[in-house]
């Protein structure tokens, strides 16, 4: 089967219509199990929201450096709030981005649950001084976009031959959301030290992720099975919608989450602006296989994985629940974070990446 050359497009609304929901369930099903990717329109949040995430999104970074300190992520144990230019990597390479990190607003948790429930907790916000509306737009943007996202995995479900409710399961009921406002500086104010990587090679995790392209410029790529990286341009009144790692190890590879990654602007064009949006899931949720027929797995396109960069960061021998794997990882992009609040797994995780680097050796027989 030929590598996908360009990302599908599917009309949400066409879910709601029974005269044609089973062919936009049928293109679903395509896009999960050969690409990975696809945009969606029609996905139910007010043109007039977008309009105001994008336009605070952009005034969020244009605050003076010590508003947006106050809000810095290393004051979170929980790896919420704003993080610097150049201050997170991926693949061992600095990424040239300026962001914050938000979620749907949970309490602290008792100090006795699992260290991975951590990653829950309080938003660091700019003060509405600062930046009026800011909180308000922003809490109505994630409720919402967890409607869409509820509502689209029990549309990959459906494509798939299971029960609309089947994922439901690996939800909490006060099941956080996280979202990130990201600015891309282009390469002209860089300067000749950037190498160009917005956000180095990766795969998105948990289940969905939906990315707003909040401005004109190209950037995101996504690789095909032959290495090829293919432009997922932004069009107006779309979402990118990402298949995470966590869905495609709940599906046993069923459904594909795909290695993407973002360019820095050419010099001269201004920034990139993004916002995307990430479902969440248990934390608790273990990394047992979800029962899937043998009509589903049946699906599963054998010759998808033939060429891709990153590896899978949910393997099932290495942690026992998805909360264990992501807190690593999390520990692994920030490491200013992970030094007040996390030392001991920073430490593991420098550990495994010199046990990584040594050579091999040679077996004598």
């Amino acid at each position: 089967m030929a590598a996908f050359t360009e990302i599908p497009i599917l009309d949400i609304s066409q879910s709601h219509d029974p005269a044609t929901k089973p062919e936009f369930l049928a293109a679903l099903r395509h896009a999960l199990i050969e690409v990975g990717f696809l945009y969606i329109t029609n996905y139910g949040v007010p043109a007039e929201l977008t309009d105001k995430v994008i336009r605070q999104s952009r005034a969020l970074f244009e605050l003076p450096t010590q508003e947006k300190l106050k809000i810095e992520m290393k004051h979170s144990p929980h790896f919420l709030g704003y993080s610097r230019l150049a201050n997170e990597i991926t693949k061992e390479r600095i990424d040239w981005r300026e962001q914050i990190d938000l979620a749907t607003e949970l309490p602290v948790p008792a100090k006795d649950e699992p260290r991975y429930r951590w990653l829950q907790g309080p938003n660091l916000w700019p003060s509405e001084e600062a930046l009026p509306g800011f909180r308000t737009t922003f809490t109505e943007y994630i409720e919402r976009m967890s409607k869409v996202s509820m509502e689209f995995t029990g549309l990959v479900a459906e494509c798939l031959g299971l029960e609309t409710r089947a994922f439901d399961k690996y939800f909490d009921k006060d099941q956080q959301h996280k979202l990130k406002i990201v600015k891309y500086p282009d390469m002209g104010e860089l300067g000749p030290n950037a190498t160009g990587q917005g956000v180095g090679p990766h795969k998105d995790s948990m289940l969905t992720s939906y990315l707003l392209q909040a401005s004109d410029h190209e950037g995101l790529q996504v690789q095909n099975s032959q290495g090829e990286w293919i432009n997922c341009r932004p069009i107006p009144g779309t979402l990118v919608v990402a298949i995470g790692q966590g869905l495609e190890a709940l599906t046993r590879g069923v459904c594909v989450s795909t290695t993407h990654q973002v360019i820095s602007p050419p010099a001269g064009s201004g920034p990139r602006f993004s916002v995307p949006f990430f479902q969440g899931v248990s934390y608790d949720a273990r990394f047992a296989e979800m029962d899937l027929p043998a009509h589903v797995l049946a699906l599963k396109n054998r010759l998808r994985g033939t060429r891709d960069d990153v590896e899978m960061t949910f393997k099932h021998s290495m942690f026992d629940h998805i909360g264990e794997a992501t807190l690593l990882n999390r520990v692994k992009s920030h490491r200013d974070v992970a030094e007040i609040w996390y030392p001991d797994l920073l430490a593991e995780v420098d550990r495994r990446k010199e046990l990584l680097r040594r050579p091999v050796e040679p077996v004598h027989r």
